[in-house]
């Protein structure tokens, strides 16, 4: 393999490419019109405009993608993650074109996209789900006998679906009709499918997923958990490796439990296998994600390995070259999503132009972006700008470090979460460990950042106060009475 296309943008581009380069391997990017100056544009080998800002013109054209990497001789297309990195359809053509897809095979992208199939091949290996239904329902009367059988409050899921889109939580039989009418309709306008399932509403879970690994050859090894229950809008904005609540025998128990599910797919390549985990901490099977995810950088950090290096070397036909009692835990990694978004308005997107963009540094801190300053965030994509990632020795060292990297990063023109992150990692539940996916709506509200910028500003206008005195005083010319020998002079 030694020309790899990478059919994404920003950070994930950026990070892809740096692997490649590293091995050696050249790159090709491709961009929209609008991200013609970006990094990792700069960074590549090679790059190509694939069309007009918006992503169906542009980065969601996989047929043009794939015409583009056939033309230029590409041997492999890395997807990332978003965009086409989880279509079938697209990986089915890269391979119909002689090109290597760098991620599991279509069948496997296919079966785990939709999870009433996930569920049907997962349930024969005897892996714990979520008490539900493993079919779509549309008759309310239907979904009515099933919610009263599991008992309320339920989830209505969309199957196809993801980032928490088509998914109602009902409380009761009230409340039915309405939801399950929301949910399909939501469903069927974010993915094409309206099919939706009802399963037991989790009231307090944790959301704690398990990285996977699996080559051709047969070997499949789990590469330990993250903890990704701090989240808004059921996407994920905080996340941690290891997770602090799992006891060695939870971690293999649920590490083995995501093997067979990687197994039950004929999986290759890095996945991703989500759980739930309850009160009780019992742990149930949510959904398997055949990509790289967001938040891989803190596995990366107490494993020592390059998740990407791996995918490639996976690709190439390579063996895993450790097993499963090779791997150690090696000190705790968390990270923060930065995103251009306003916490004190629900989080809703803040782009606008990077007037003031400094990066923090110092050992230990990782920072995964692919933006500089000057430079626009376009209205058209994700708006995360960044991944902040630090380590530690322990828990309490990454989360100092952490919160002395945000103190360095400096970002001016748009509002983003780093306040938000701050608050996250000074909360005594977070600090303690006792939080769980409704972090957010117990704890967080906007009048918690701007008392703390009240209160930093009442801070920085004192000290500059008084610095100001200070100079004053230094400057100041002395009064000295006058000498008598001044008239004698005179």
């Amino acid at each position: 393999m030694k020309k790899i296309l990478v059919a994404n943008r920003g950070e994930i581009a950026l990070r892809v490419m740096r692997t490649a380069h590293k091995m050696g391997i050249r790159t090709v990017a491709i961009y929209s019109e609008a991200d013609r100056n970006m990094p990792h544009v700069r960074f590549a080998d090679e790059a190509v405009c694939v069309g007009p800002p918006p992503s169906k013109d542009s980065y969601l054209r996989g047929d043009k993608i794939a015409d583009i990497a056939q033309r230029l001789g590409v041997d492999g297309i890395h997807p990332g993650y978003g965009f086409l990195s989880e279509n079938a359809q697209f990986a089915q053509m890269v391979e119909d074109k002689g090109i290597t897809f760098i991620g599991p095979r279509p069948k496997a992208i296919e079966m785990m996209g939709s999870k009433l199939a996930a569920k049907d091949a997962v349930k024969q290996f005897e892996v714990p789900m979520v008490p539900g239904v493993d079919h779509a329902i549309s008759d309310l009367e239907e979904a009515r006998k099933v919610a009263q059988a599991i008992g309320y409050p339920v989830l209505i899921k969309a199957s196809a679906g993801g980032g928490g889109k088509g998914m109602r939580v009902v409380e009761s039989d009230a409340e039915l009709k309405e939801q399950m009418e929301r949910a399909i309709s939501e469903a069927t306008s974010a993915f094409g499918d309206g099919s939706v399932f009802i399963e037991k509403f989790v009231t307090s879970p944790r959301h704690i997923e398990i990285q996977v690994l699996a080559d051709m050859h047969g070997n499949v090894v789990y590469l330990f958990e993250r903890e990704c229950s701090v989240q808004r809008r059921h996407q994920k904005v905080v996340e941690e490796a290891p997770s602090a609540i799992l006891t060695p025998a939870m971690r293999q128990a649920m590490g083995e439990a995501a093997v067979k599910v990687a197994k039950s797919c004929d999986y290759l390549g890095a996945g991703t296998v989500e759980f739930l985990v309850d009160d009780q901490r019992k742990f149930y099977f949510l959904e398997m994600n055949t990509r790289l995810q967001v938040e891989h950088p803190v596995t990366e950090m107490i494993t020592g390995l390059d998740l990407v290096e791996q995918q490639i070397r996976i690709a190439r036909g390579e063996r895993l070259s450790f097993a499963q009692e090779d791997l150690r835990i090696n000190g705790h990694a968390v990270e923060l999503r930065v995103y251009a978004e306003d916490p004190l308005n629900n989080f809703l997107p803040n782009v606008g132009k990077l007037e003031t963009y400094q990066r923090p540094v110092g050992e230990h801190i990782r920072l995964d972006d692919g933006y500089e300053a000057g430079m626009d965030i376009p209205i058209y994509y994700d708006p995360m700008i960044a991944k902040l990632v630090t380590w530690g020795v322990n828990r309490e060292g990454a989360i100092r470090r952490m919160l002395e990297a945000i103190s360095q990063y400096e970002i001016k023109g748009v509002r983003t979460t780093l306040p938000f992150g701050q608050f996250v990692f000074e909360h005594e539940a977070f600090l303690s460990g006792d939080f769980d996916t409704n972090f957010v709506k117990q704890y967080f509200t906007p009048e918690a950042i701007k008392e703390k910028e009240a209160k930093e500003a009442e801070l920085a206008a004192h000290i500059a106060a008084q610095l100001y005195e200070d100079a004053h005083q230094q400057l100041q010319v002395p009064h000295v009475p006058t000498s008598p020998w001044w008239k004698v002079l005179r």
